[in-house]
């Protein structure tokens, strides 16, 4: 018979008790969802980026559109699932993560629309976006440092990945960078790594540890 790991989370301080959380099955939808938003995000833009270059037809570009719909989803269902996990660490941090998750989706929502309907980007599209995706990274990997969710390595990776991500919005707002090429690649680079590498690899082979491990 499959068994789905439980672990025993920090007690709940309106009721006292010990949670118990199916942890390892949330971990590995996890992992798969960040992988999937990824790269459906990737293709999407790619599309996208054909169209925009006269390459491709209108067809082609809804196809980006819908596949970076769906990478807002994903999104979208990482955020309400980490919540479960992590309102156990530290409640009032914990809502942050699904709410800047959401935020992210209907920014996204917003700027396809624009897309769609004036066929040409919004102006600094991709930072508007990489906004609300670094706070709430931010906020997933401060809770995962404190706890011990997963290896401190990997939260420091993430606070540095999102930490940089932060940093290109008033970067390229100001010209110092370009997001799309050169020194703004390389500070996506460590966020890059961390979402379809890090993270999930360890998500959907190891699971979250107990809370509280070092």
């Amino acid at each position: 018979m499959n068994q789905i790991d439980m672990t025993v989370a920090p007690p709940r301080t309106d009721t006292g008790t010990h949670a118990r959380v199916p942890h390892r099955r949330t971990a590995v939808v996890v992992g798969a969802l960040f992988v999937l938003q990824l790269l459906t995000f990737a293709v999407g833009s790619n599309l996208i980026e054909e169209y925009l270059r006269g390459e491709a037809s209108r067809q082609t570009l809804t196809i980006g559109v819908m596949l970076e719909m769906c990478s807002g989803i994903a999104v979208v269902g990482i955020g309400l699932l980490m919540y479960q996990v992590l309102k156990e660490v530290d409640r009032t941090w914990a809502v942050g993560y699904p709410i800047a998750r959401s935020v992210e989706f209907g920014v996204s929502a917003v700027l396809a629309t624009y897309l769609l309907t004036q066929l040409e980007e919004f102006p600094n599209h991709l930072l508007w976006v990489y906004l609300p995706t670094a706070l709430g990274g931010l906020i997933l990997n401060y809770l995962f440092f404190v706890s011990g969710l997963v290896p401190r390595g990997i939260a420091i990776l993430g606070l540095l990945g999102y930490g940089l991500l932060l940093l290109t919005v008033p970067l390229d707002l100001l010209s110092v960078i370009d997001v799309e090429k050169g020194a703004g690649l390389v500070l996506l680079a460590p966020g890059g790594l961390y979402e379809l590498l890090v993270l999930p690899a360890w998500l959907i082979a190891r699971g979250f540890r107990s809370a509280g491990t070092a």
